[in-house]
C-alpha cells in the first residue's frame, strides 16, 4: 500500500511522503483560487470546488475563507451550506449528508496523532472518518473531533465540542457535547 491508501485505511502515515505533499500542494492551489473568488460568484466557486472535493453534490455553497488539507477526502451531498472560515482537516474521510448546514468558524478534524510521545516525535499522524448525517446543523465555532458520526437531524449548538458519536434527532451542546434534548 502507498501512503495515501494507508491514510484512507486510518493507519499511521508520514505527511512528509512525496505523494501526500504533492496532493497538499494541488489542494493549496485550488483553495487559493477558491478563496480569491467573491462569494457571489456561485457557479465559479462550485466549478472550482468540483476540481478539489472527492464528491460535490448539487446546490452546494461553501463560503470563503475555506481551508482543508487534501480536499479529495471530502464528500459533500446535495443542498449543503458551509459558512465562512470553515476548516476541514481531511486526513480521514469527511462525509457530509444532504441538507447539512455548517455555521461560521466550524472545525471538522479527522486528523489525530499518537498519544505516545516518542511515537508522536516521528511526525506521523492518522485520520478517523467523520460522518454528518442528513439535515444536520452544526452551529458556529463548534468542533467535530476525529471518528465522530452524527445521525440525521442532529443540531449542534454553537461553541460545542463533539467528541463522540450520536444518533438521530438530538440537540447537542457543551464541552464535551452531550444530549440536551431529543428532537421530534
Amino acid at each position: 500500500m502507498n501512503e495515501y491508501e494507508r491514510m484512507l485505511q486510518g493507519e499511521l502515515i508520514s505527511p512528509s511522503a512525496p505523494e501526500l505533499k504533492e496532493m497538499r500542494v494541488f489542494c493549496n492551489h485550488i483553495i487559493f483560487e477558491l478563496n480569491q473568488l467573491d462569494n457571489s460568484q456561485k457557479q465559479k466557486r462550485y466549478d472550482t470546488l468540483k476540481k478539489l472535493l472527492g464528491h460535490m453534490g448539487e446546490d452546494v455553497n461553501i463560503k470563503s475563507i475555506f481551508q482543508c488539507d487534501y480536499g479529495r477526502n471530502i464528500y459533500v451531498g446535495n443542498h449543503v451550506f458551509i459558512n465562512y472560515n470553515c476548516v476541514i482537516a481531511d486526513v480521514g474521510k469527511v462525509i457530509i449528508g444532504d441538507h447539512v448546514k455548517i455555521g461560521p468558524q466550524v472545525g471538522i478534524y479527522t486528523v489525530n496523532h499518537p498519544l505516545d510521545s516518542d511515537e508522536r516525535l516521528t511526525g506521523q499522524e492518522y485520520g478517523r472518518t467523520i460522518k454528518l448525517g442528513e439535515n444536520c446543523w452544526i452551529g458556529g465555532h463548534s468542533v467535530i473531533n476525529p471518528g465522530v458520526t452524527l445521525g440525521k437531524n442532529v443540531v449542534v449548538a454553537s461553541g460545542s465540542v463533539v467528541t463522540k458519536s450520536f444518533g438521530d434527532n438530538v440537540l447537542l451542546a457543551g464541552v464535551p457535547a452531550r444530549v440536551i434534548k431529543t428532537l421530534s
